[in-house]
């Protein structure tokens, strides 16, 4: 099982350090240079300065830089371990207030494996270079990797409740409007009872792949035991209901002649098609496959659905049933790789592929000619992203975007003593 610890906590000062807001940013992989200028200039304390840094040698940069925070009392350290709770009051895409509840601590990095820790979908190869540069120099996870647990009985909503109920340690709101507010829990009756909530259970990482790779990178290069053994994870209960997953829809570039026959032959073949507005391309409900689709040479937007669920068991016959039901699975098998060749090297470095989160943005680039192709995509449900982990398998890249982020600044943890 995965072992669940408080930590000894890195923290901004708040009177020292000033307003929360202006100290937090999103996830450094979100951050185009434009934000990471803005989020700079709100404050010479705002983490982009040291998770994101610049300059000739920005990993030292950003270890002098944490270094003087904490000889300066900007960013200090607890003395006893304590659990953060955490909650984020956000807005869903169709205007319902949500609030999602969970937890930041520090979970001990091991292999993946059942009963442990499992990863939910398959990476782009990532900037593991870069972001185990940047532990070997600051010695701190900056930045929580998110993670879902199994909370059947609500225990662990539980004992959120009623912390939650008290007054905010501290409280921040990002650019999306998020709201997230935390609470140190140095309480060791609630830190035992969170613990035991999530005594035997298996984590699934939501977001946050790369950071864990990153971490058991760095604990087997430094080797035996110590801190440097755990890493920072916010864990928040697969039934909690402010857990919302948004479609990231696929973008197909390098559309000749040939290909484009090739696409539409298997389209005819494996799909039932019907044309809709474009505001309609993103599909709706649950059962078998459907999605949107609109050739930018064409513009005739179209919405398509799988034939007979035959054709996808074929084309994935050494998956499981669960997984030959996942909307990204099967158009990888069939239209990616199927009708376009295209390999698993294409798909890992994005030879002919993009994403987005947006549709409007996605139709744009479309207009734009930046792509020539749109597959739009409904949002995988939780519980289809646990049953695809529990039978061992991982799901396509981009396969999912939970929201909100997690905002890295609320706390960081040491990796030494």
């Amino acid at each position: 099982m995965a072992e669940v610890q408080p930590l000894r906590a890195l923290h901004y000062d708040l009177g020292a350090a000033g307003p929360l807001s202006d100290l937090i940013a999103p996830p450094y992989d979100v951050i185009g240079s434009g934000q990471r200028a803005g989020l700079a200039a709100r404050s010479p304390y705002n983490v982009v300065h040291v998770d994101l840094p610049e300059g000739d040698d920005p990993y030292t940069s950003a270890a002098e830089l944490l270094g003087r925070w904490l000889r300066e009392g900007i960013v200090v350290r607890d003395d006893r371990p304590a659990v953060w709770a955490l909650t984020q009051d956000y807005v869903a895409p169709g205007g319902a207030r949500m609030t999602r509840r969970g937890f930041l601590c520090r979970v001990r990095v091991e292999d993946y494996g059942a009963g442990r820790i499992r990863p939910h979908e398959r990476t782009h190869p990532g900037p593991l270079e870069d972001r185990l540069a940047l532990t070997r120099a600051t010695r701190v996870n900056l930045s929580p990797i998110f993670a879902l647990h199994p909370d059947p009985d609500g225990s662990a909503r539980g004992v959120l409740t009623t912390i939650v109920a008290d007054d905010p340690w501290g409280e921040a709101s990002d650019d999306e409007g998020t709201i997230h507010r935390v609470w140190r829990v140095a309480d060791s009756e609630a830190i035992a009872a969170l613990q035991s909530s999530l005594a035997g259970a298996e984590l699934l990482i939501a977001d946050g792949h790369h950071r864990y790779e990153t971490a058991r990178a760095y604990a087997q290069e430094v080797g035996g035991e110590g801190p440097h053994r755990y890493v920072l994870m916010c864990l928040v209960a697969l039934e909690d209901p402010g857990v919302a997953v948004f479609p990231i829809h696929r973008l197909v570039a390098g559309l000749g002649p040939q290909r484009r026959e090739a696409l539409a032959a298997a389209l005819r073949r494996d799909f039932d098609l019907h044309e809709v507005a474009r505001e309609a391309l993103v599909p709706d409900g649950g059962g078998p496959l459907r999605l949107g689709y609109l050739d930018a040479q064409l513009g005739r937007p179209l919405q398509l659905a799988l034939r007979d669920q035959s054709i996808a068991d074929s084309a994935l016959p050494d998956k499981p049933p669960v997984y030959r039901r996942l909307d990204t699975a099967v158009l990888e098998a069939l239209v990616l790789k199927g009708a376009l060749g295209m390999t698993e090297a294409d798909i890992a470095h994005l030879n002919g592929l993009g994403y987005s989160v947006d549709a409007s943005e996605a139709l744009r680039l479309l207009d734009e000619g930046a792509f020539d192709a749109g597959f739009f995509m409904r949002p995988t449900p939780v519980a289809q992203v646990r049953e695809v982990a529990a039978a061992g398998e991982t799901m396509p890249p981009k396969s999912t975007f939970f929201y909100p982020k997690l905002a890295t600044g609320l706390v960081f943890n040491p990796l030494s003593d």
